[in-house]
């Protein structure tokens, strides 16, 4: 049920602003809400081009670094079934910490110089981990831009892998 409120029909007696209600789900209600929004877009042009300056943004920064990722049941499939290399980047007292079984660690900082290391497992999936699972996507493209495929970063990086209680190595 929608109309002027008691208060709303007072207040248009009184000459005031009057106070329309409905109800909240009511097709009328979200004509409202809708005339209020595109009245909102045509009163703040420059507020709503920010606001889509930055949404163009984001996409396309997602669009420019994001990178295949890996869950980790995603990763133990890949390595069970495809033979997959997984390459740690982080530092090797990290990597003695405890690291996927097999792994490769090839630190981030040394990677440009020992990419060629994985020249001989082209073909074969290579799963990048790191930390957080933040710092794999640049690894990830280094290894993509050499001629790699498919390259995947696992999600969730290490700490993800332990939160499983996935199995790890310690040295």
């Amino acid at each position: 049920r929608c109309g002027l409120s008691r208060l709303g029909r007072r207040a248009l007696f009184m000459g005031e602003f009057p106070v329309y209600t409905c109800a909240p789900h009511s097709p009328l209600h979200i004509g409202l809400l809708m005339a209020q929004f595109i009245e909102f877009l045509g009163n703040h042009p420059i507020l709503v081009g920010c606001w889509l300056a930055a949404f163009a943004a984001i996409l396309f920064y997602h669009q420019r670094t994001g990178t295949k990722g890996a869950s980790t049941a995603q990763t133990v499939g890949l390595i069970n079934r495809s033979d997959a290399i997984v390459v740690d980047i982080r530092d090797k007292k990290e990597f003695d910490e405890g690291h996927i079984v097999d792994a490769l660690n090839i630190p981030n900082g040394k990677l440009a110089q020992r990419i060629s290391e994985l020249n001989k497992q082209k073909g074969k999936p290579i799963i990048v981990a790191c930390k957080l699972g933040q710092q794999a996507g640049e690894a990830v493209k280094a290894l993509e831009a050499e001629g790699h495929d498919p390259v995947y970063k696992l999600i969730g990086g290490m700490t993800e892998w332990r939160a499983q209680s996935l199995p790890v190595v310690t040295k």
